[in-house]
């Protein structure tokens, strides 16, 4: 996939766990097939900053230099979370200006850290409810709305050449929420705020579809406020066991939702979120469901794999 999809000009890439790189099936499909790897967890800030006062990149770290010497991209995932958040900052007491401190010393030092080395951040994760309102969090409630603007500044300081995206789910069709983020960013553009894309998380199921057209018209919008759309996060679950049917429209999803970003003036990304079955969020999270990634447990390839291949064969 990857030599093709250099030729459309788009990354292809999946999420990766430090942790399994050591494993030559893992390591070797990465690099043959994609140009573009997300950290799936190695810079959450549970993992990167557990205690006030140390951090640790060791995974991070080694998932830069895989992609480094590998001719790779990175996509930094995450700075701001309402989850995964160590002890020290989920039951914190610390009066506003010391919250608007730990932040900003957390995104400087994480992305000064990577400074020239993460292609595109995602800055600000899932900060809208589906009714389209502020998220609940601990940022909202600590240190209030504008905690989304500054981190985009503050990490813009940290690194001026690194992509900076506000990442969501279910916000690739057009709903109250889609509605809401577009608000959002349109609006920090209007402010000046250093943000240069929208990234549609995409975890979807068969018994879910995005409307296509939508989907297209979505994109379009923010394209037309002049950021790039990067699909950061898709899985398409499955019942399990599935059927062939269900893998025959798995593959037919993920060809389908490449070929919108591929028709897209600027969708400049497409990122699935892992790279094998063997090793998915899916089967914890969604009881009953599992094979939402392109290779099976044994890193044999499905039809979603082919589908995508041939889709950047043909496009």
């Amino acid at each position: 996939m990857r030599t093709f999809a250099e030729k459309q000009g788009i990354y292809i890439g999946a999420a990766v766990d430090a942790e399994h790189l050591g494993e030559k099936n893992y390591a070797e499909i990465l690099k043959r097939q994609f140009n573009i790897l997300a950290t799936e967890n190695a810079l959450k800030f549970e993992e990167v900053h557990p205690k006030r006062n140390s951090y640790s990149f060791a995974n991070a770290d080694k998932i830069v230099a895989f992609a480094e010497a590998n001719g790779m991209k990175v996509r930094g995932h995450t700075l701001v979370w309402h989850l995964q958040l160590p002890e020290w900052v989920a039951d914190g007491n610390y009066s506003r200006e010391e919250w608007k401190n730990i932040l900003r010393e957390h995104i400087k030092t994480v992305v000064g850290h990577y400074k020239g080395k993460i292609y595109a951040w995602d800055v600000v994760n899932e900060a809208i409810n589906k009714d389209g309102s502020l998220r609940e969090n601990v940022w909202l409630e600590k240190i209030g709305p504008e905690y989304i603007e500054l981190a985009f500044r503050w990490a813009h300081e940290a690194d001026p050449e690194a992509l900076l995206f506000y990442n969501d789910y279910s916000i690739e069709s057009l709903n109250p929420k889609s509605d809401a983020v577009y608000e959002l960013v349109k609006g920090l553009i209007e402010k000046g705020v250093p943000i240069h894309g929208v990234g549609l998380q995409m975890h979807v199921s068969i018994d879910n579809l995005p409307n296509l057209q939508a989907v297209t018209s979505n994109i379009k919008r923010f394209n037309d406020l002049g950021l790039e759309v990067h699909i950061t996060e898709m899985d398409v679950r499955l019942k399990l066991p599935p059927t062939q049917e269900d893998l025959t429209k798995q593959a037919e999803i993920y060809r389908d939702m490449l070929k919108v970003c591929l028709s897209s003036e600027k969708c400049t990304a497409f990122v699935i979120w892992g790279l094998t079955d063997r090793y998915s969020w899916i089967p914890e999270a969604f009881n009953g469901y599992g094979s939402a990634l392109i290779f099976d447990e044994s890193y044999k390839p499905k039809p979603a794999y082919y589908s995508l291949l041939e889709t950047l064969k043909e496009s």
